[in-house]
Formats: C-alpha cells, sequence, structure tokens
C-alpha cells in the first residue's frame, strides 16, 4: 500500500468537500451586491480548476518519476539476473539449489557433466540421491549444525555418480535467507578433486617407485630402511640387506640396445619379486642395482636367500629373440650393530658389493670392518696416485710376445707399474681401478703411450729387430674424440713411425659407442698404427662390428687359453676365434700362456703369436732376456736344431 499517495488523496478530498461546502455560504455573507457575488463564484471555480490542475499535474509527475525508477532498477536486476544466470551455465563448478525442505529446485549444466544425472533426473529428488556410504551419521551432523550456525560449510566430501562410481568433491554449501530471515533455499556449490587426486597420487608414485620396474626407488627404500633400523634397534632383532648388482650389464645394454636392456631389467625384477616374503622390501636403487632389505634374517638366512637369488638370475633369459645370461654379484650387511643410520648401511653395502665383485662376481660377501678400512686406503691411495704422477714414480715393464712359429721376440706389451717409495713396487690390479674411479687414467695412459714410443724408438735405434710395442687404451681414453690427434702428436714428439705402435682396445671400450668407435678405428688405422681388440670373446661384440672395425689382431683372453688343451669347451673356442681371425685376414696373439702344452695346442692350430708367465714375465728394460724362449712346445727353431733332428 502506498501511504504517502493514500495521505495526499485523503487531504484532497477533505479540502474539496470544505470548499464546496462552506465556499458558497462564506460568499453570501461576506459580499451583499449580487453582481459582485458571480465575480466571485466564477474565481472560486477557477481558483478550485486551477488547484486540481496543478495537484494532478504534481501527482502524475510523482507517478512517471517511480515508473522510470521501477523501470530502471528492473532493468538493473534483469542484467544482474542474466550475469548470474550466465556464470551459472558457464561455470566449471557444479552447482545444486534446494528449497528448505531440500528438494533439489535447480541444477546447472556443470554439475550433470561432474555427477552423470541430467536436470530432470534429479529435480524434486533430494541430495540423499548422491550419498557415497563413505561418511556416518556423525559427519552429516556436524555439516549442518555447522551450516545452520554459521550459514556456510566447506570441506571434502565423497559422493557417488549416476555409474556408481565413489569420487571426491570440496564442496561449499550456503543457507539463502529471505526478507523476514527464515531460509529460502540452500546452494551447493563443489568442483570434483578426482583428477587432483589422481595426479597427486601420480606424482607420489614417480617420486617413490622406479617407472620401468615398477619398485620402490631410493628414496622410498631409504625411508623404509631407516624405520626398520630403529624398529631393529627397539626390538633388539636382527635384519639384513642385500645389495644385488648385475654383472656386465653395460655390455649388454650397450651391444644389443637400452630397449634389451630394460626389457632385462624388468625380467630381473620380475625374478626377485619371486623371492619376496612378508617384512621384505625389494626396490631398484639406480642403473643394475637392486636393493632388498630383509626384516627379521639372520646371517645364516640372508646367505641361503642370497645363493637362491644368484642361481635364479643366472637362469637364461630369452628377452627379443635374444638368448641372454646374465649372473650377479651381491653384497650382504647385518643390521642393526654397529650401524648408525642408512647412509652407513649402504656404505657398508657398497663395501660388501666391491668384495663380492672383487671374488670373481657372480657370488656374495658379507660386509666387514676390515673392508671400511679398505675404502679409506682406496681414497688415500688416489691422492698419493695423483703425487706419483707428478713425482714420475710410474714405471713402465714390457712383456715379451713370442712368434709362435719361432719361438723368438717380435714385440712387447707395455704394462704400467708403480713403483712406490715405502711401500714397494704395487701391482696394477690394486691402482688401476683406483686410476679408472679417480679419472686419472686417462693420463696415466698418455704417459704410457709416450714412454712405450720413445723406448721403442731406442730399440730401433740400437738394431732391434722389433715389430711393435702393444699399449693398452682405457676405456676412458678410446672414448676421446680426437684420440687420432693426441696419437700423432705423440708419434712425431718421439720420433716413432706409427707402424711400430700396436693400441690395444677391448671391447666393452668398442661397445659404449660402436659406431663412433668404428670412425675412430679407421681414422688411427688410416694413421698407420697397428690395432688390436683385447681379451676377444669376453664381451657381445657382433661378426659384422668386428668386420666393420677393420683391425689388424684379435688377442684370445687367458681365460680361453688357460683350459687348453683339456678343457673341450675352451679347445674348440680357441680353434674358433683363430680360425675366424684368419679368414678375415687378421692374425691372432694368445695371451696367459703358461705351459708347453697351452703352447703346442696354439701352435698346431696355427695362432701367430704368444705371451704369458710361460715365456717371459712382464720386466723393467734392462732386466729383459732377448734370447729366443727356452720353452719346448715344438717351434721351428727347436725343429731345426741339431740337437732336435
Amino acid at each position: 500500500m502506498n501511504r504517502p499517495l493514500l495521505r495526499l488523496c485523503l487531504c484532497y478530498a477533505v479540502l474539496s468537500l470544505l470548499w464546496v461546502l462552506l465556499g458558497e455560504s462564506l460568499l453570501h455573507r461576506l459580499i451583499a451586491d449580487p453582481q459582485h457575488s458571480i465575480l466571485w463564484q466564477l474565481a472560486k471555480g477557477a481558483f478550485f480548476v486551477i488547484l486540481t490542475s496543478v495537484l494532478m499535474y504534481r501527482l502524475g509527475q510523482h507517478y512517471q518519476n517511480r515508473l522510470a525508477a521501477q523501470q530502471l532498477a528492473r532493468r538493473a536486476d534483469e542484467s544482474s539476473l542474466r550475469q548470474a544466470a550466465a556464470v551459472f551455465d558457464s561455470t566449471q563448478e557444479g552447482v545444486l539449489v534446494t528449497d528448505p525442505q531440500q528438494h533439489i529446485v535447480h541444477v546447472n549444466p556443470a554439475f550433470s557433466r561432474i555427477t552423470g544425472y541430467a536436470a530432470e533426473e534429479v529435480l524434486g529428488q533430494t541430495p540423499k540421491l548422491f550419498a557415497s556410504g563413505k561418511h556416518d551419521a556423525a559427519f552429516y551432523q556436524t555439516m549442518w549444525h555447522d551450516l545452520h550456525k554459521d550459514g556456510i560449510w566447506s570441506g571434502e566430501i565423497w559422493n557417488r555418480r549416476r555409474s556408481g562410481e565413489v569420487y571426491p568433491q570440496w564442496q561449499n554449501l550456503r543457507s539463502i535467507r529471505d526478507e523476514q530471515g527464515q531460509v529460502s533455499h540452500y546452494v551447493a556449490v563443489f568442483s570434483d578433486l578426482s583428477a587432483l587426486k589422481r595426479s597427486r597420487d601420480e606424482l607420489d608414485r614417480l617420486a617413490h617407485y622406479d617407472p620401468l620396474v615398477g619398485l620402490p626407488n631410493r628414496l622410498l627404500f631409504s625411508e623404509r630402511a631407516k624405520q626398520d633400523l630403529d624398529r631393529a634397534r627397539n626390538a633388539k632383532r636382527t635384519g639384513a640387506l642385500l645389495l644385488i648388482d648385475l654383472d656386465h650389464f653395460k655390455d649388454i645394454n650397450e651391444s644389443l640396445g637400452h630397449s634389451v636392456g630394460d626389457a632385462l631389467l624388468q625380467a630381473v625384477a620380475t625374478r626377485l619379486v619371486t623371492h619376496l616374503q612378508d617384512g621384505m622390501t625389494l626396490a631398484r636403487i639406480g642403473g643394475d642395482e637392486f636393493a632388498m632389505l630383509c626384516e627379521n634374517y639372520s646371517t645364516d638366512q640372508a646367505a641361503a636367500l642370497a645363493v637362491r637369488i644368484l642361481e635364479h638370475l643366472s637362469q637364461p633369459y630369452h628377452l627379443n629373440d635374444n638368448d641372454l645370461f646374465c649372473s650377479a654379484s651381491i653384497g650382504i650387511v647385518p643390521y642393526p650393530d654397529q650401524v648408525q643410520n642408512v647412509e652407513q648401511l649402504m656404505r657398508n653395502a657398497d663395501s660388501a658389493l666391491f668384495k663380492a665383485k672383487g671374488k670373481g662376481r657372480s657370488t656374495y660377501a658379507f660386509y666387514s670392518h676390515e673392508l671400511t678400512s679398505q675404502a679409506q686406503q682406496r681414497v688415500e691411495l688416489g691422492v698419493a696416485l695423483r703425487q706419483a704422477l707428478e713425482q714420475q714414480e710410474l714405471r713402465v715393464h714390457y712383456q715379451s710376445i713370442y712368434d709362435l712359429e719361432s719361438g723368438r721376440i717380435v714385440g712387447f706389451e707395455a704394462l704400467v707399474r708403480w713403483q712406490h717409495p715405502e711401500q714397494g713396487l704395487i701391482p696394477p690390479g690394486t691402482f688401476i681401478p683406483v686410476a679408472e674411479e679417480s679419472g686419472l687414467i686417462s693420463a696415466i695412459d698418455h704417459w704410457v703411450l709416450e714412454q712405450s714410443c720413445r723406448q721403442m724408438r731406442k730399440w730401433l735405434s740400437s738394431g732391434l729387430s722389433l715389430s711393435f710395442v702393444a699399449v693398452n687404451i682405457s676405456s676412458r681414453l678410446f672414448s676421446n674424440a680426437a684420440l687420432d690427434r693426441e696419437i700423432a702428436r705423440i708419434l712425431f714428439n718421439t720420433g716413432l713411425e706409427a707402424k711400430y705402435l700396436e693400441l690395444e682396445i677391448t671391447e666393452s671400450a668398442v661397445m659404449q659407442d660402436p659406431d663412433a668407435a668404428v670412425e675412430l678405428l679407421q681414422r688411427l688405422r688410416a694413421l698407420g698404427v697397428q690395432l688390436a681388440i683385447d681379451d676377444f670373446g669376453t664381451g657381445y661384440s657382433s661378426l659384422l662390428r668386428l668386420k666393420r672395425m677393420n683391425v689388424h689382431k684379435l688377442k684370445i683372453d687367458q681365460g680361453f687359453v688357460s683350459g687348453l688343451p683339456d678343457d673341450r669347451d675352451d679347445a674348440a673356442i680357441t680353434r674358433s676365434v683363430i680360425g675366424l681371425a684368419h679368414n678375415l685376414g687378421l692374425q691372432v696373439v694368445a695371451e696367459g700362456i703358461e705351459s708347453s702344452r697351452q703352447a703346442a695346442f696354439l701352435l698346431e692350430h696355427g695362432c701367430d703369436y704368444g705371451q704369458g708367465y710361460g715365456f717371459a714375465r712382464p720386466q723393467p728394460v734392462a732386466d729383459i732376456d732377448w734370447q729366443a724362449t727356452g720353452m719346448d712346445y715344438g717351434q721351428r727353431a727347436l725343429r731345426l736344431s741339431p740337437m732336435h733332428s
């Protein structure tokens, strides 16, 4: 009701009645002249008409102003409603509106997209339709209590889609009240958290699990190891850590390709999983290393488990049409005795693994305290080796290489030795691994090359008839693409002709980057040096790649020579290598000859050259025996001698 307008109308009615009722009598009393009375009557009527017109104008103006204001407000409301409707329909969050009795009266398109329900399926229903069953009554009581108290509630809630899938939501509830303060509607705005949770789970998995084999990684393994170390100390029980490393995995990975290497790692992981029991954790902690944490395990149990694992892993693998054999070495560390933390546990495991590899691989070894001191000694040895290079403590010894047909020296293999001022002569098996770990091996290789070339130049200048001096090239030095230029520089500085230098390269060095290796070998051959593949038969090179290498010699590894002539397999392999090399136009050198029977077998089957302790040990230049070998194995020099005619 418009009260101001009503008051105005009432006032107008009262004044009009008073004017009509009282005006005539007042005029008769005040004006006696009838002619003047008529004029006043006309004036009174005119005044009434003017007053009424003004009043009607004001009323009309007031009405138009109110109407304009209402239209402006309505247009503003309509614009706001259109904007709200656009937001309501386009927002990515689901929106649900209910009446005070919780019956659904409106939903937006995002609601249907998230829940799978069409609008007509839920209108008139209650939100209980979406209940997942994951929340108890206390949860909903707390929610409604907060909503009635504060008018708002926010939190994570699990609901069910139309498909039946249970999924997480982040939901904001709000109550809407009318002018009287009564609840007129409830509004729920929610977003789907399932994708976010999947992303978090995936990130967590990537952070804690190895993507290739699906096992825990080093981070998760370290956390579990720390927890079990603490539990073992508190419960006064023992456990064991097995650190498992695949033998020669790098050769397989580089010769057959990373895809085969990855497949092998997956196959190894599958086999290791079969040994898991309650209280064990298996992890891939990097490269080809796996770790197995065994709770409540004694040393005897750990040793028995290691034997089973070694036997299982040594079985052949059939991968991508390749039959592979891959053994492993295992380091074992009991805990918690004298193990303070996870870092020390892993260091001890590395030491035990190093010990196992030093015993010939494909075996296991336990950690002992002397290994810690040995590791410290290796660090100190690395420092001393660097000083040895500077103080010229290294020496080159030469092992004679004989022509098996004549039994005479045709060349030498240069071998580095360390003459320590306090410890005496340190064998290469002790300091070469340290040199490789510390990165000094390349500097040592350069030094040996230069010393050997100078010595060969002296021998030739003195009139000795020698064909070559052979120098081993480490994998690190061979990976240097500028090796041919370095060799050319050394030959120029020493004055030695390239044909007298023989470079021995291992198969594993070539396999690191076969294509680049073949190119480098071609450049070295063009330089004029001789090339030999050392330890042939122990790597994974293919015959096709051997043909592309275009080398001059193959060296049969002493592992095959040691069994001659009695070991049938070694004899067959040796004969095959000799025949293969000669068919390819290559010469053959046999390493590790220790007996006349071995030398006789090799001579009988056409091996060209031989070296080993049976002929001569590596010696300083001054101690070299230049005479033909005194070992009788049927060589030509003896056959032509009168004593043997």
